[in-house]
C-alpha cells in the first residue's frame, strides 16, 4: 500500500537513496513503499536504510527462490546465488528425503527445498540464537525442526546415516577479507555467518569431515564455496571418503561443491 499524503513521497524517497549509494534506488523506494504499514513508519524505515542497515532488515524479509523469507536485524541476509545451491540440491532429493540444512541462518535454503520437494523431513540447524528464532518462525510452515547447536551436535542420533540431502551455506569468507566487505554485510550481519577462517574453509573442513556418518547411502551432501576454494573443499571431499564434483554458475556468480556417499 502507498501513503498519498505521506509526507516522503516516491520521488523524494529515490532521491534521497540514491545520494546515500543505494543503485536500485527506484526498486527499494517501491518495496519500502509497499511494506510500510504507515507514513511514520515509512519515514523510519527510509531513515534506517539511508544509514547503511540492510534492505532485508529494514523490510523485515528478503525475496529468496520465489519465497518471502523473514529475516530480523542481526541475521545473514540470505544472498541470491545461493539459490544455485538449493537447485542443485532439489535436482537429487528424492519424495520423502530427508534434508538437513547445516549453518541454516534464516532457513531461507531449508525452506526453498521443502517448498520444492515432496513430504521432506526438513531439520535446521545454526549456532547462532538469533538465526535459530528467526528460521523457527520460517521453518514452521513445513513442519521442519530448528536445532540450536554447532552443526552436528544438536541433530537426533536417528538421524545418523539417514540424510539423503545435506546442505549448508556455510561461512566461507577469509578472515582477513572481512574488512573487505560492504558495510552491509561487515556491520550489520553476525561474524560467526561469515568468517570461515584463515583460509575461508575452516568451518567447510569440519563440516565435510563428519558427513560421511550422517549421509544415508548415496546421499550428498552440498556446500556453497567460491570458485578459487574449490579445489580445496573437493580434497577435503574426498578425504572424507565422498566422491567430488563441483557444479558452478558464471551467472550466478555461484559455486557448489558437492560429495556423494557409496551405496
Amino acid at each position: 500500500m502507498s501513503f498519498p499524503a505521506s509526507p516522503l513521497p516516491q520521488s523524494v524517497i529515490v532521491t534521497r537513496l540514491r545520494a546515500a549509494g543505494c543503485v536500485f534506488a527506484e526498486d527499494e523506494a517501491r518495496l519500502l513503499l509497499t511494506t510500510a504499514p504507515s507514513p511514520d513508519v515509512l519515514a523510519a524505515m527510509v531513515d534506517q536504510r539511508i544509514s547503511g542497515r540492510p534492505l532485508e532488515h529494514v523490510l523485515g524479509w528478503a525475496e529468496f527462490h520465489g519465497l518471502r523469507i523473514s529475516v530480523d536485524p542481526g541475521v545473514f541476509v540470505p544472498r541470491r546465488r545461493t539459490e544455485f545451491l538449493v537447485r542443485q540440491a532439489a535436482v537429487r532429493a528424492l519424495p520423502g528425503a530427508v534434508v538437513v540444512d547445516l549453518c541454516c541462518g534464516s532457513g531461507a535454503v531449508g525452506v526453498a527445498l521443502a517448498a520444492s520437494l515432496v513430504r521432506v523431513g526438513l531439520y535446521a540447524v545454526d549456532i547462532d540464537p538469533a538465526a535459530v528464532r528467526c528460521a523457527r518462525r520460517n521453518v514452521a510452515a513445513h513442519a521442519g525442526q530448528v536445532l540450536e547447536g554447532d552443526l552436528y551436535q544438536p541433530l537426533p542420533a536417528e538421524l545418523r546415516g539417514n540424510v539423503d540431502i545435506l546442505v549448508a551455506s556455510a561461512p566461507y569468507v577469509p578472515t582477513e577479507a572481512i574488512g573487505l566487505l560492504p558495510p552491509e554485510a561487515r556491520i550489520h550481519e553476525p561474524r560467526v555467518a561469515l568468517d570461515g577462517g584463515a583460509d575461508g574453509l575452516e568451518v567447510v573442513r569440519r563440516l565435510v569431515a563428519g558427513a560421511k556418518s550422517w549421509l544415508a547411502p548415496n546421499g550428498h551432501l552440498l556446500v556453497e564455496t567460491s570458485d578459487r576454494q574449490a579445489t580445496a573443499a573437493v580434497e577435503a571431499l574426498a578425504r572424507a571418503g565422498l566422491t567430488p564434483q563441483v557444479a558452478s554458475s558464471d551467472e550466478m556468480n555461484s559455486t557448489v561443491v558437492i560429495g556423494t556417499g557409496s551405496g
